[in-house]
């Protein structure tokens, strides 16, 4: 096919990925169908794809497993002839077969390109089988021409993420290696940087002057699932706030960068952290879902969470007072990812008792993390008729309002592209996570107990007294508008 794909969104070479744990379930939901996509769009020059797993199975079983996939989880639809192509790409070397034979099909991969290619290895495993593999490639001699993707959790405190970073810097140099957020990969969550500082109009107010707090609010519908046992070992705050939550914050936060380029917004991003104070666990608030202790492979003393609140501060010029919410959990009620910033309300009102001013709260810019970027702007305005009556509105932006819905690519999509071109733009930096273990560790260390909580509800009790006198902007009063029915 004639790719359309600008020559600067994919890599300049062909890529053999080497796609360890290619059997699993991250595999299947989400990377096999991301890289089919940016095959068959032609944003890669040419790639060809080394499943390497536990499973003692050949090549065609493989090809058989990510066909399930990418029936079962693509988005888009799947020919049979862009099927048949892509399953050329696709290769298998079990793990026991070691690093010679693994290094025997990295270079059959190249050997079908004409000219330079480049490695990408994806780790979609957890750091303790990781590091093994990682090994292995140096043991294979792969190391060169390539960069390497960790998946979280990049170690459980600060002395277990020095030691990861130790044992991959044996093996990669520091550019070499992506530590994996799909957050970042979001469209939403890049758009937080054009809005930010591409628009004159809110640039200036993006500080402790005008905005009176912040909440990052990401609470999810689900159970475990076959995740319990993984979970039981690191809770929602290993597990959401370091790796998900706080790189957020960080672009929420962060100082106009020098220059839209890796560097520099890495380099913003670590101000950030080293700006946060270390967290009060009296600022916080840990919750256990009724039931969870009685689930398969969970202690049934367990004190692991399943939910956390917290609050915490950016000591720096421009934040300082600010304080920013934090919430995450499972089977909560609603399943949301929201940034919703609350602007100072005006120091004087000069509207009657009664007009209504003031009676929702101060106004919000709401960010919607979801696939499908949605902005909204809440405000005061006059009712109609005769009398002085305020209602909140709002201004609501969806990227279906663009009809460019159709060009957004999926997370994993957007951070594979990335780490094949060397960008570290959207992926966090071995000083970035120690210094947000350095952080978290007044927490770690004296943990509050967890509170119960029902399932559906909003986590315990105790997080209105950490907000207050303000509110979580979650539950919404006001549902976002279906673009859909716009003119109807």
């Amino acid at each position: 096919m004639v790719s359309k794909i600008p020559p600067d969104v994919g890599p300049r070479y062909p890529q053999v990925v080497v796609l360890v744990g290619a059997t699993g379930d991250l595999a299947r939901r989400k990377l096999l169908p991301g890289m089919f996509h940016l095959c068959n769009a032609g944003f890669i020059p040419g790639c060809r794809i080394i499943g390497v797993s536990l499973d003692e199975i050949d090549r065609d079983r493989f090809r058989d497993i990510a066909r399930s996939a990418l029936e079962e989880f693509s988005t888009r639809k799947v020919s049979e002839a862009d099927w048949t192509a892509f399953a050329q790409t696709l290769d298998y070397v079990p793990l026991s077969a070691g690093a010679a034979a693994l290094r025997a099909a990295v270079e059959k991969a190249e050997q079908s390109f004409e000219g330079e290619s480049r490695r990408l290895h994806y780790m979609s495993v957890p750091p303790s089988a990781a590091l093994p593999a990682v090994r292995m490639l140096g043991e294979a001699g792969l190391v060169e021409r390539s960069r390497i993707v960790m998946e979280k959790p990049f170690g459980t405190d600060r002395a277990s993420a020095v030691s990861l970073n130790a044992r991959l810097h044996e093996v990669f140099d520091e550019d070499r290696i992506f530590r994996i957020d799909h957050f970042l990969g979001k469209e939403p969550a890049q758009n937080i940087l054009a809005f930010r500082f591409a628009n004159g109009l809110f640039e200036p107010i993006w500080n402790r002057n005008f905005i009176d707090h912040v909440q990052i609010d990401v609470p999810e519908t689900l159970a475990l699932g076959k995740r319990a046992a993984f979970y039981e070992t690191v809770g929602a705050f290993r597990d959401m706030v370091v790796t998900h939550l706080f790189q957020i914050l960080a672009f929420m936060a962060m100082e106009p960068p020098t220059a839209l380029e890796p560097a520099p917004i890495s380099e913003e991003k670590n101000k950030v952290f080293r700006s946060m104070l270390p967290i009060n666990p009296t600022d916080v608030v840990r919750g256990q879902y009724t039931g969870y202790r009685s689930e398969e492979g969970i202690n049934p003393e367990s004190d692991t969470e399943t939910f956390i609140a917290l609050k915490c501060s950016i000591d720096n010029w421009r934040w300082a007072g600010v304080p920013f919410y934090l919430r995450t959990g499972k089977r909560l009620a609603e399943g949301q990812r929201i940034i919703s910033i609350a602007f100072r309300e005006p120091p004087k009102s000069m509207f009657p008792a009664g007009s209504g001013v003031g009676a929702q709260g101060p106004d919000h810019l709401t960010f919607d993390l979801a696939d499908a970027s949605k902005m909204s702007l809440s405000f005061y305005g006059k009712r109609p008729g005769p009398g002085m009556r305020l209602d909140k509105l709002s201004l609501q932006f969806a990227m279906h309002d663009t009809g460019h819905i159709g060009d957004v690519l999926e997370a994993y999509e957007r951070l594979i592209l990335d780490a094949m071109r060397g960008d570290h733009t959207l992926f966090t930096t071995a000083d970035g996570i120690e210094r947000l273990w350095e952080v978290s560790s007044p927490l770690l260390e004296a943990s509050p107990p967890v509170r119960l909580y029902a399932p559906g509800s909003w986590g315990p009790n105790a997080i209105h007294q950490l907000i207050a006198p303000q509110a979580w902007r979650l539950p919404f009063e006001r549902i976002w508008r279906d673009p859909n029915r716009l003119g109807s």
